[in-house]
């Protein structure tokens, strides 16, 4: 279970979150997080949460957001809104580490599926972009549904896909969470 200061990190996208507030302190409403990514670092890909709004505040540094069709370079001081259904993605657009807060309202699972990736990565069991295998990464698709999807494929077909590889997932013994040894 998260809570508030816990500081995960992902070595392979250069990601490092620090939980300010969690779901359980405001009752599933909403989790802040500050989130410091390295040069060259990244989210692991494009996504979309169907039901959350994520606020992004730059604290350092220069951080590149694509939402939907538009592209931007924040700065210090500057923030970007992400309604429901927008697929995005984040990148650390300068040449020191850039650092921004970022609130995921609601809460849903997001740090369920945040500790499960970021452990992935820190255990090497995900590809260099960080995404563990296609099985593995069903059976964690499926279980946080609500929280997050592919930005370009339709619900039903997403859905459909995860039901099969989902199913072959659980039966090679993977589960919908994993540990937490990426704890800094």
């Amino acid at each position: 279970m998260i809570r508030k200061g816990d500081r995960l990190e992902n070595p392979v996208t250069g990601e490092i979150l620090i939980f300010h507030k969690t779901s359980q302190e405001t009752d599933g409403e909403s989790v802040l997080v500050e989130t410091i990514i390295s040069p060259d670092g990244s989210v692991a890909a494009a996504h979309v949460h169907p039901h959350q709004t994520e606020r992004f505040e730059v604290l350092e540094g220069e951080v590149g957001f694509k939402a939907g069709r538009e592209e931007i370079v924040a700065a210090p001081g500057e923030l970007v809104t992400v309604e429901p259904g927008t697929p995005h993605r984040f990148w650390n657009a300068g040449e020191t580490d850039a650092r921004f807060l970022c609130e995921v309202s609601p809460a849903l699972e997001f740090e369920s599926l945040i500790e499960t990736m970021f452990t992935l990565a820190a255990e090497g069991k995900t590809n260099r972009k960080g995404m563990p295998n296609p099985f593995r990464l069903a059976v964690i698709a499926r279980a946080h549904f609500d929280t997050v999807r592919l930005p370009k494929v339709p619900a039903w077909m997403q859905r459909a896909a995860l039901a099969m590889g989902a199913g072959l997932g659980r039966l090679m013994g993977y589960k919908p969470t994993f540990g937490t040894p990426a704890y800094a």
